[in-house]
């Protein structure tokens, strides 16, 4: 089940589903140690003897975020009990603290009993062995917890605290876990397990007639018992509803510190926009890691997540978000790559927020020959990205800093790893992480890679060195020219591969990466007539026919299809990169309309809480794969930004960007 709400502060990372579950929660890095790992943190009420769980069928919820904040807002209706619950769930901004505020109204006319329990399943450092739980009495909380990983639980109503508990086993031993002691409304009250162990803590309270009650439930997380405890005091003192409205401010005033004119656009554009910077920023860790995805349900390549840092993803990220003038976080995410760049000057497949090498799928040898197991675009991206991050915010002495650990050696590999007779770049894998090969898009990206590269040479005034970035850029972009664009077709080719007898093998296939990259790098102006028949050639070939719409990856893509024979699934990413051509090309606001139905086809496809999935499924048109996806988030801010410049180019707004 997708997350429709994903809350964090960079350090602490909640998702919940469409049910209103928690169903992950990463601590202490964004995307790192998924303390639930798709397990489900129980919601039950009882009421006058009758018990439901929050996933019964019998409830209706809406899962959104409140309006420009990064507040979740779940209601559940339940006709059988006559009862509504209203969630406010926030990640306070300041602490590692995730609170649940439950309003629990009462649909009749008769004062009722209730009771609310809350179940946590925990897999403490992402295992089931070795965990502990235990009741505290002193401070009448429960805790689980293993090493540096304590999870202290809380809550807190009108009649009181905590009034009933209870920690047994779960997954083990055929046994489901403690949470269903809960339905008859009575917990055992056990204190203590430990192994495979989860938790359930019960509320009492009386529900008045056609009134409500309030419950306040939390979980302080902490790398020590006493940590966790001074987070829970503090929670206390400051009162759940305090900081539940101070995390509401810090949001909408985040978003608020800059301004855009969105001209007219439809206002559900504009709700877009800053959920997606919303989203973005809960998926960036506070010490550089920008995650793909937090969504732990779907499953990839030999059940791994997309919980990790591509640098590919990152700088299209970091391009977003110094696009709006969110400079905070992005200077974290190049120090990252600086420091994890390889002696080689290249950026491997991906990586874990802590720096460490991710899992991967690339092999080291292929045809009997070694080989770097890479995505040379990610070097590429990531050096155009720290030029837009310079020429928006202006700050030579990071860039100096990191000149000869980073951008020197990245640039020098881009030089050095290319072919003799061709000057391309050498074969490297795809940036859908597939095929290796000499890719357009690769190929383009290493030109755009180069290009910046010159110009922060010429910046620090090193002289030399811009003049052999310079060269090597435009060898490769005459080879672009020369092997992978195809005159008879009018469209660029998706690769190209040189046999051991020096064949050349070309791969036609549509690939909407490979114009994107052509136009993205400044291959080709966006006038050029090439790029314009590219365009119309990719755009025949991949929109999905039917409910979905929408530009696929490239032509016969199975990946997430539906059923074989079924059409290619249409990506968030690349119809957003077809609606930036249109902006680009767009010669008045008439010119813009076509643009202006693409950014409208991403909303409508949005989830209700304005969560946009990797892809969306061909046949039915629902969102399907990771979600959320940071990138096709990050795609749409970026769309937007494009929209609002082009019209200020045009004349047809006075201050489109944002300002302070």
């Amino acid at each position: 089940m997708s997350r429709s709400i994903v809350l964090g502060n960079g350090q602490l990372l909640v998702c919940l589903d469409a049910q209103g579950i928690v169903r992950d929660l990463f601590y202490d890095h964004v995307g790192q140690e998924n303390h639930v790992g798709g397990h489900r943190h129980h919601v039950g009420l009882w009421v006058d003897g009758a018990f439901r769980w929050l996933d019964d069928p019998s409830w209706r919820r809406t899962v959104r975020y409140e309006t420009g904040t990064m507040v979740g807002l779940v209601t559940a209706v339940n006709d059988e009990l006559g009862v509504e619950l209203e969630f406010r769930d926030i990640v306070y901004n300041e602490k590692d603290l995730f609170i649940r505020r439950v309003a629990v109204r009462n649909r009749r006319d008769n004062d009722r009993e209730a009771r609310l329990f809350f179940a946590q399943e925990f897999q403490v450092s992402e295992t089931t062995t070795a965990n502990s739980a235990f009741y505290d009495p002193t401070d009448n909380v429960v805790v689980q917890y293993k090493g540096r990983r304590v999870f202290l639980i809380n809550a807190r109503c009108c009649n009181g605290a905590i009034s009933d508990y209870a920690i047994g086993t779960a997954h083990h031993r055929g046994l489901e876990g403690t949470w269903r002691d809960a339905e008859d409304g009575v917990l055992s009250k056990n204190p203590v397990d430990h192994g495979s162990v989860d938790s359930v803590i019960g509320v009492s309270f009386r529900l008045p007639a056609k009134g409500e009650s309030v419950v306040h439930y939390w979980i302080a997380a902490g790398h020590s018992l006493v940590e966790a405890r001074e987070i829970n005091q503090y929670c206390i003192e400051r009162t759940p509803d305090h900081l539940l409205k101070t995390t509401g401010d810090f949001w909408r005033a985040w978003l608020d510190v800059y301004h855009f004119d969105f001209q007219g656009l439809p206002q559900s554009l504009a709700d877009l926009f800053r959920t997606s910077l919303l989203v973005i920023r809960t998926h960036v860790d506070n010490r550089g890691a920008v995650i793909a995805a937090a969504d732990s349900d779907f499953l990839q390549h030999g059940r791994d997540t997309y919980a990790y840092m591509w640098p590919r993803d990152g700088a299209f990220v970091a391009k977003a978000l110094d696009s709006c003038g969110y400079f905070e976080s992005t200077p974290e995410f190049f120090r990252f790559c600086n420091s994890v760049v390889m002696p080689g000057g290249y950026l491997m497949h991906k990586y874990n927020c802590d720096q460490s090498l991710g899992s991967s799928w690339h092999p080291w040898i292929g045809e009997g020959h070694a080989h770097l197991p890479i995505q040379e675009d990610e070097t590429a991206l990531v050096l155009m990205s720290l030029l837009n991050h310079y020429q928006q915010k202006h700050d030579l002495e990071f860039i100096e800093s990191i000149y000869n650990s980073f951008i020197r050696p990245a640039a020098n590999f881009l030089v050095e790893y290319r072919h003799e007779k061709t000057l391309l770049p050498r074969p490297s894998y795809d940036l859908w992480e597939e095929r290796r090969a000499v890719h357009t898009f690769t190929c383009a990206s290493v030109y755009g890679g180069l290009k910046a590269a010159a110009e922060f040479s010429r910046i620090l005034g090193k002289d030399l060195r811009e003049e052999r970035y310079e060269k090597a850029a435009a060898e490769v972009k005459e080879g672009i020219i020369k092997y992978l664009y195809d005159e008879a077709s009018g469209a660029f080719l998706k690769s190209v591969r040189w046999t051991e007898d020096g064949q050349m093998v070309r791969d036609a296939t549509l690939d909407a990466s490979s114009v994107f990259g052509v136009m993205e790098f400044g291959v080709l102006d966006s006038g050029d007539p090439r790029l314009a028949s590219a365009w119309e050639a990719t755009k025949s070939a991949l929109w999905a026919p039917g409910p979905a719409g929408g530009l696929a990856r490239y032509v016969g893509d199975v990946y997430f299809r539906d059923h074989e024979g079924a059409p290619s699934n249409p990506w968030f990413i690349c119809t957003l990169w077809y609606a930036q051509y249109l902006i680009r090309r767009a010669k008045d606001e008439a010119g813009l309309a076509d643009a202006r139905e693409i950014l409208t086809w991403v909303s409508s496809h949005a989830l209700p809480s304005g969560v946009l999935s990797e892809q969306l499924n061909a046949v039915t048109g629902d969102q399907c794969s990771a979600t959320p996806l940071t990138w096709s988030h990050a795609a749409f801010v970026q769309t937007m930004v494009d929209y609002l410049k082009r019209l200020k180019e045009l004349g047809l707004c006075e201050e489109c960007l944002p300002r302070r």
